[in-house]
């Protein structure tokens, strides 16, 4: 995760933006399509938007309290494999302007909650505490990955900022995690990982001179550690039997493993 002293103020500014995107994307939709399907089965647009919603209004209560976080979490782990498609029905099934005001209200009431927080705070999650920086990561990552389900449903491609750079460092950052969840044993040694940006910047993390070596774009980087495409389809290069082991099973969110998209061929 990102160090616990970071500025967060960067971040919980890119994850306006990153939010108010996808508001334009749904703000004038016709009520036929809230209901249109996404890539998530079973999950319409609503649904993907009931689902940052409750994120959101969770998030909010790690940061404001925990007390009643606490209770969020005893009821994950009384149905942890329900819990959030129950968060994302129950959203649903609400009158899209609803909807759509309650996801504003809560992300406004997150941003304002994560601004005040003083330095070096730690929040209880549903995996390891975050710190404000992090949390404002993880929910830029699924605003992000959700909105991406979100405009293919819709017919719309979205066109990539250098807002990843948050996900790309979170991506990263999660590597051992991700060895971890899948009962994998952990490299010792950092990978190098070289990623061109959206605006054409090299973005670069760990050695120069590691063995194990990832490349490619920052986009595609992004759609792997979101679980958004196969990495047959992606343009990413691995080194070295760990990196290339390591783009099978990357997931830069918590939880246990996620299914992962299928290879489009596969899905055709």
């Amino acid at each position: 995760m990102l160090h616990p002293m970071a500025d967060p103020t960067p971040v919980i500014d890119d994850l306006r933006a990153e939010s108010d995107e996808l508001d334009r994307l749904v703000a004038e939709l016709r009520p036929e399509q809230w209901t249109l399907p996404t890539p998530a089965p079973g999950w319409t647009v609503a649904h993907q938007i009931a689902h940052l919603a409750w994120t959101d209004h969770s998030s909010v209560l790690a940061v404001t309290d925990q007390a009643a976080f606490g209770r969020e979490v005893e009821k994950a782990l009384a149905a942890p494999g329900d819990f959030v498609d129950n968060g994302a029905e129950e959203g649903a099934a609400k009158p899209p302007e609803r909807l759509l005001a309650d996801w504003r209200s809560g992300r406004d009431a997150l941003a304002r909650a994560l601004r005040a927080a003083p330095p070096g705070a730690r929040f209880p999650w549903y995996g390891p505490p975050m710190s404000t920086a992090s949390m404002a990561t993880a929910r830029l990552m699924e605003t992000w990955a959700h909105g991406l389900d979100v405009a293919e449903a819709l017919g719309v491609t979205p066109v990539p900022t250098d807002r990843l750079r948050h996900i790309v460092r979170l991506g990263v950052r999660t590597r051992d995690f991700a060895f971890g969840v899948h009962g994998l044993p952990v490299p010792f040694e950092e990978f190098r990982v070289e990623l061109r940006s959206p605006s054409g910047e090299l973005w670069t993390y760990g050695p120069e001179g590691a063995d194990d070596r990832v490349t490619g774009s920052a986009l595609d980087f992004c759609l792997l550690v979101t679980q958004r495409a196969h990495r047959a389809d992606l343009a990413l290069v691995a080194e070295g039997p760990d990196a290339d082991r390591w783009l099978d099973v990357a997931q830069a969110f918590a939880g246990p493993p996620g299914k992962g998209r299928s290879p489009r061929e596969a899905a055709e």
